[in-house]
């Protein structure tokens, strides 16, 4: 069973190492998103039931959580962007209710499955708007079914474990000594088998080379945060080796922005989303 909805990749970590991490709830909106009956739906797809809210109509819009939470972490785009879009939200497998499925939990097959919803509301050329764990899978869907993505934006997104902090890897390693810790003396207070499953993903995961980007040709928004989980650098890594590529970086923010400032975030993706896409240079201003 997955982690409940509140434990985002930033919000794990710090249940690891202070108990801030309440503040990292997800927002509570009128409608129940994540957990809607009215809209709510399962998909039979690669062996398991992936489960998808639809909300709006429009230009689709396939919004991907992070790690660890679900379509509920994600209520502030959904209830923005789907007065003008058709916005398909699902919970990633093993998350919210999607089930688990056999073996390792990859990024490889979570977007595989994402790619099988697509093909079952036989839809392509849709916008994604990924963050976190989310961003991955956009990048993974780009790379390998472009035919799906139109444009993408992405979120403290990383490449491999490395282009995370050390404190961030040092608190998933700490994570996994304790879960070993505690499925040796036969705890059940969590999901210990799982909760590894999730650190695995974070602390082995993904392996996406860079040369890959290169195989994007659409255009994709690289955000992150200036006091991010993912590397400063790593985030410019990512943004340099995409042909049509915007950077945004937002001043006085964490990981958390889609929550904390949820308005500037939403506000930016719709930008980009909407415009034409041009990439200005300011060598070809100054005429060199």
């Amino acid at each position: 069973m997955p982690l409940p909805s509140r434990f985002g990749l930033v919000a794990f970590l710090l249940l690891l190492v202070s108990p801030l991490s309440a503040q990292f709830e997800p927002p509570k909106l009128a409608v129940p998103y994540g957990n809607n009956p009215a809209t709510g739906k399962f998909a039979e797809v690669n062996g398991i039931k992936l489960y998808y809210e639809t909300y709006g109509d429009g230009p689709v819009m396939l919004q991907i959580h992070g790690n660890g939470d679900s379509i509920a972490g994600m209520g502030y785009q959904i209830q923005f962007f789907s007065p003008k879009y058709r916005v398909i939200a699902t919970d990633s497998r093993g998350h919210g209710k999607s089930e688990p499925g056999s073996g390792r939990l990859t990024y490889e097959q979570m977007a595989e499955d994402l790619n099988a919803l697509l093909d079952r509301l036989q839809l392509k050329s849709v916008i994604v708007l990924g963050w976190s764990d989310g961003g991955i899978l956009g990048l993974l869907l780009a790379i390998h079914h472009p035919d799906k993505v139109s444009k993408l934006a992405i979120m403290g997104t990383n490449l491999n474990p490395q282009g995370a902090y050390q404190w961030a890897l040092d608190g998933v390693a700490k994570g996994v000594k304790e879960a070993d810790a505690m499925i040796a003396k036969g705890d059940t207070s969590q999901p210990w088998q799982w909760n590894k499953q999730l650190l695995d993903l974070l602390g082995q995961q993904p392996n996406i080379p860079v040369s890959d980007l290169e195989k994007i040709a659409i255009p994709v928004l690289v955000m992150a945060a200036d006091k991010d989980v993912i590397r400063a650098d790593h985030t410019q890594l990512i943004f340099e080796h995409l042909k049509q590529a915007h950077l945004a970086i937002f001043p006085g923010a964490t990981h958390m922005i889609p929550r904390e400032n949820h308005l500037l975030f939403n506000e930016t993706v719709a930008r980009f989303f909407a415009e034409p896409f041009a990439r200005p240079d300011t060598r070809t201003v100054f005429g060199m």
